[in-house]
């Protein structure tokens, strides 16, 4: 059971200190409200960088079940963990989700001038501009390239703290190369459990969940994550 235990750790701490991040600088009363999208991105690329650095000798550090379907389908993850690792992902940015609104809950029910959709957005990612089919291009590119870069990267530098700085790299130069479109999600238990999250828990003044919307960065990662093993495999 440790590879679960260490997939729903991992993911919980992304989603909490990820989704936090974007907490604090939406918020009306935080003290960091407003410091920017670099922020933002900075705290994201290391949300993911430090898990992987605690359990990547565990787990592998997938915390994405596009990671591990995509590895899957390239053949270089056995199916019979592909499950027991997804659910304990999802369950996993569900519970961080959950956390990091009870963290913030006085602020969440005193920020009644925030608009709901940058309340919706410290949980789940939102398109700059609504268009469907640019929108899952978006998701497909940056999530191929997450994974063949990541896999690259444990090729050259498995299981290592030099590993795990790159780790954080990608995620950086992903968001800031590539995220300005949908808010680069390629994970959807970074994205969908959150947004679960969101429907369920009460947030005043918090709107829609975007459920139409919801499955452009579920789909779009599938569809990434499966094109970036199989680069991956036939580059390396």
């Amino acid at each position: 059971m440790s590879v679960y235990i260490a997939e729903f750790m991992g993911t919980l701490i992304l989603v909490l200190l990820g989704d936090g991040v974007c907490a604090n600088n939406v918020l009306a009363h935080s003290k960091f409200r407003n410091s920017g999208g670099l922020f933002v991105l900075i705290g994201w690329c290391l949300a993911v960088g430090v898990p992987a650095g605690m359990f990547a000798h565990v787990s592998g550090a997938h915390f994405n079940p596009v990671f591990t379907f995509g590895l899957a389908v390239a053949g270089l993850f056995p199916w019979d963990h592909v499950i027991g690792y997804m659910i304990a992902q999802m369950l996993g940015g569900f519970v961080g989700a959950v956390l990091v609104w009870l963290f913030y809950y006085p602020h969440f029910q005193n920020s009644p001038n925030v608009p709901p959709q940058d309340k919706l957005g410290i949980f789940c990612t939102t398109p700059g501009i609504r268009s469907i089919p640019f929108n899952l291009f978006s998701e497909v590119i940056a999530t191929m390239f997450l994974l063949f870069g990541m896999l690259g990267i444990a090729t050259a530098q498995p299981v290592s703290g030099v590993g795990t700085l790159f780790v954080a790299a990608i995620i950086l130069v992903i968001g800031t190369g590539l995220g300005g479109t949908t808010g680069f999600a390629m994970n959807p238990a970074r994205d969908l459990s959150p947004r679960l999250v969101h429907a369920i828990v009460p947030i005043q003044g918090k709107g829609s969940s975007d459920w139409s919307y919801s499955w452009v960065p579920v789909i779009g990662p599938l569809i990434g994550g499966v094109l970036g093993a199989l680069l991956y495999v036939a580059v390396y």
